[in-house]
């Protein structure tokens, strides 16, 4: 229980407590009559303990780990961005920024291009009241609504109605990306949710936008853009400036070409006339669909039969004839899109996910060769679903069948294998890479 002593100074506590005798408590002189009689107290070294160990719980309650160390201190008040108006906007967004970390009342909704540091900021405001003990949440909403997605699950570590309350109620919350998730329904429903319960009970809440507040559904435009609650803050100017890069400047896949693929592989005997008809209509198909990309193409087969090489030949073809193409191994790209998360990644999600979906001519090689958590399926959905509805060229290559794929990925299989809108292949041939000349 320790000793019954007078409060000591603290300077004179070692980490060997002398005076609780190491059990981290103590109980100090008072009057039978005080409240105090009696009752025992963490010493000064256990009450770090306390501090430290409750400074842990609220970290990881924040969903903060990937921003660790931002502070306002440490970051650039003018921003990242050259041109003096971005700055400007963003100086003011950061002077507001500390006085709503100070002071949180009501909401603050960043706003700005890719890159601008809306999501920066929002992340350094839950630092700061983290720092002040103050439990802050940091969501990046699609990643929520992907968990709560799979929390309807039986096996769910977290069941849905725990985590929906969670975010509903946290006593301070950081909504990253608005606008980024997919555009179900059901996505609008559950964030409708969060949002109308937080605005009405004025609770304190940071949203950073990833489109246009036009874009967003009227009811959240009308909790957004409600003066008598929310500050709303331009943090840059657009500028339609992406730095990300494609597969196409590596060197083997710039020898990719139309010119480079044979059809009829000479020297190569074992072929069956039913392999040299397949590989001829491969490289026909990918000849004609160079020269007039319209709708999809999907190249299906072994690895090494040569589809890689045609889809990157139509991207050569295309590039050439002055259309922006983005060539993409699958497995790379959700690296890319994960990386964007990352404080000091120098491209935003929003950023690069908005580039994909919306280029001239996008192929995405190997589908199916990545990860198949929730995160990975949804976001390549996205942007196929979107190229589908939208009716933007797509060259997509996979080991897999349309069989494989629609027991793995149904979503994705159904739009590939649309012949309205699809040409799927297969291409049955041996290993094509020995015969490359």
């Amino acid at each position: 229980m320790g000793k019954l002593s007078d409060r000591p100074d603290p300077g004179t506590i070692k980490p060997e407590c002398e005076i609780c005798g190491d059990t981290g408590w103590v109980r100090y002189s008072a009057e039978v009559e005080s409240m105090d009689f009696g009752k025992i107290y963490p010493c000064e070294h256990r009450l770090a303990e306390i501090k430290e160990a409750n400074f842990q719980r609220l970290e990881k309650y924040s969903n903060l780990s990937q921003f660790r160390g931002l502070k306002f201190e440490s970051t650039n008040e003018v921003g990242v961005r050259e041109d003096a108006a971005s700055q400007e906007l963003f100086k003011n967004a950061f002077y507001e920024a500390k006085q709503f970390a100070e002071k949180p009342n009501g909401w603050m909704i960043f706003a700005g291009p890719s890159g601008s540091g809306k999501t920066h900021l929002g992340a350094v405001i839950a630092h700061e009241r983290l720092n002040r003990n103050f439990p802050s949440l940091f969501v990046f909403i699609p990643d929520f609504l992907d968990h709560l997605r799979a929390a309807y699950a039986p096996e769910a570590d977290v069941q849905y109605d725990s985590l929906f309350q969670q975010i509903k109620d946290a006593p301070f919350l950081v909504l990253d990306d608005l606008g980024a998730q997919s555009s179900t329904s059901w996505a609008q429903e559950k964030l409708f949710q969060i949002l109308n319960h937080r605005f009405v009970l004025k609770m304190p809440t940071v949203i950073t936008l990833a489109k246009p507040v036009e874009e967003l559904e009227e009811r959240i435009q009308s909790r957004i853009m409600d003066d008598s609650h929310s500050r709303y803050l331009s943090v840059g100017v657009q500028d339609g400036k992406w730095s990300g890069s494609d597969a196409l400047e590596l060197p083997l896949f710039k020898e990719m070409t139309i010119a480079s693929f044979y059809p009829d592989r000479q020297g190569s005997a074992e072929l069956s006339s039913t392999q040299k008809a397949s590989l001829k209509m491969a490289y026909t198909l990918a000849k004609n669909y160079g020269d007039n990309p319209e709708g999809w193409l999907v190249l299906m087969g072994e690895n090494g039969v040569g589809k890689t090489h045609l889809a990157a030949s139509i991207a050569h073809t295309t590039q050439a004839n002055g259309r922006k193409v983005l060539f993409l191994i699958v497995p790379d790209l959700l690296d890319h899109l994960r990386y964007t998360f990352r404080p000091d990644s120098d491209v935003t999600y929003d950023e690069l996910f908005e580039e994909i979906k919306h280029v001239d001519m996008l192929v995405l090689d190997d589908l199916g060769a990545h990860g198949t958590t929730s995160w990975a399926k949804e976001k390549l959905y996205q942007i196929i679903n979107y190229r589908y509805v939208a009716r933007l060229p797509l060259v997509v290559t996979t080991n897999l069948s349309l069989d494989e794929l629609e027991r793995s990925e149904p979503r994705i299989a159904s739009r590939l294998a649309d012949t309205r809108f699809s040409v799927p292949f297969h291409i049955d041939a041996p290993n094509y890479g020995v015969t490359l000349r």
